[in-house]
Order: C-alpha cells, then structure tokens, then sequence
C-alpha cells in the first residue's frame, strides 16, 4: 500500500441496476492537485461522494489518507459539494463560524480569526454580515468553499468549484488553490471545463463511470501523437478509442 491521499481500487457503484461507477482504480498522491474531467453523467459526483464516505460502495474500496472514509477524519477533509450546503438565513459569516465548528476549531479567538481570513480569500467581505438566501448563486459557491477550507484541512474535495463564478475571480480562485498544492494540501477537483482541467497538475478523463485516460496534462496531450492538441483534443481522441460504446447498464 502506497501513503497516496486517495487509493481507489475496483470501485463500483449502482443506482438501482444503474452502474455509475464502473470498476474503477487511481491512486492520488498527497500535495497535489488532482482533475476528474468528463461530461454530466461521467460519475464524478459520485465518486467524490465515495472517497468523502457519503455513499458506500457496491464492490470495490476507497482508502481516505490510508483508512476507510469515516466521520472521524472530517478535521482533515474539506468538502466542496456541487451545490452549496448553507443555512439561508445565517449570515456569511455565521456560515462560515458554523462549519468552523463542525470540523472541529473549537477556540472561538482563533476560530474567528480564520472565518475573517476565508472571508478576504473569497472576496466577501463587504458582504460578510448579508444573509445566504440574499445572495447571488456566485455568492453562494464563495461561501460553500470558505466553509470547506476555514479549518486548513490536508485533503480538499472541490466539485465544480468554479461554476458561476467571473473571469476575475477564477484566475484568484485558481491562483489560491496553486498556493494550497504548495503548501502540501492535496485537492481533487470535478469539472467539465478544459480550463479548470488545464490548472490541474494530474487529470483523469471519466466518460460512464470509467477512467478512459489518466496522467498530466502535457501526458494527455502528447498521447495524441498531435504535438498541437490541445486538452480538448487529448479528451476526444481518448473517447474515440474507448471501447464501451453505450451506456453502462
């Protein structure tokens, strides 16, 4: 057994008689940032939820910084969920205080000096006292990453953590997430954008519940035999030489 971050190893799923995951194996390392890129549908929700221990698996296991996912390593996991997780009618702040809570910042000083810190990263400060349901969705996904990194967790899990979000604000979400990855936080993160997954030092292309492909990008890119292809074109290329044609049933 390796020390990576995550192991997963002949993972399955089902949604009834549904594979979602379809026996899948990766192994991220530690300090790294970490792409699941494919289309709605490819499974990435799903497996995120796997390696958090939301779900369990049909076959197959996931290891979480060497253990079985439990509650009891929620102090060292951030977690990011596609669609924000707030109490509407707490305030930004008070959000934020709460998760501090949850995941274990129990000196209210500190605590609430970290809430202040996520509030600048986010860019919400002028809005820090403003209620969640008065806020945009853009707002919303802000405030959902504020609350997955107040308590400086080893192990970040980011789904699609920049949808709705402006140009501007991509580039300094991204640029933060490259300073985690250097402080030795590893983030695996989902998306269906070949910019996020260009950010990313290692991807894995999902297409029904599989990983087709898996490596760096400039990996990714060269296996086209297309000094000139672009992600995008890695993506395609790798779903055309696919074997599974249909849905996986």
């Amino acid at each position: 057994m390796t020390d990576a971050a995550i192991a997963v190893n002949n993972l399955a799923f089902k949604y009834g008689a549904l594979k979602v995951i379809d026996d899948m194996t990766m192994e991220i390392e530690s300090g790294t940032s970490y792409g699941l890129l494919g289309p709605n549908g490819a499974g990435k929700t799903t497996l995120i939820r796997l390696m958090v221990g939301l779900l369990k698996p049909a076959g197959g296991n996931v290891l979480c910084l060497g253990k079985p996912p439990t509650r009891s390593m929620a102090k060292n996991i951030g977690y990011m969920p596609q669609l924000p997780a707030l109490y509407s009618e707490l305030s930004v702040e008070q959000n934020i205080d709460f998760f501090g809570r949850i995941y274990g910042l129990k000196d209210s000083k500190k605590r609430w000096e970290r809430v202040n810190e996520v509030i600048k990263v986010v860019d919400l400060w002028e809005k820090r006292k403003t209620q969640i349901v008065n806020l945009s969705g853009g707002m919303k996904q802000r405030v959902s990453l504020a609350c997955a990194i107040v308590h400086q967790p080893s192990l970040i899990f980011l789904d699609e953590p920049t949808v709705g979000l402006d140009p501007e604000l991509r580039v300094h979400f991204w640029d933060y997430f490259t300073d985690l990855t250097k402080a030795g936080h590893t983030l695996i993160i989902s998306s269906h954008t070949f910019d996020d997954a260009a950010h990313c030092q290692r991807l894995a292309f999902l297409r029904l519940g599989r990983v087709v492909a898996q490596g760096t990008p400039a990996e990714l890119r060269a296996a086209t035999g297309n000094k000139e292809a672009s992600l995008e074109d890695a993506f395609l290329y790798f779903i055309k030489h696919d074997e599974v044609k249909e849905n996986v049933q």
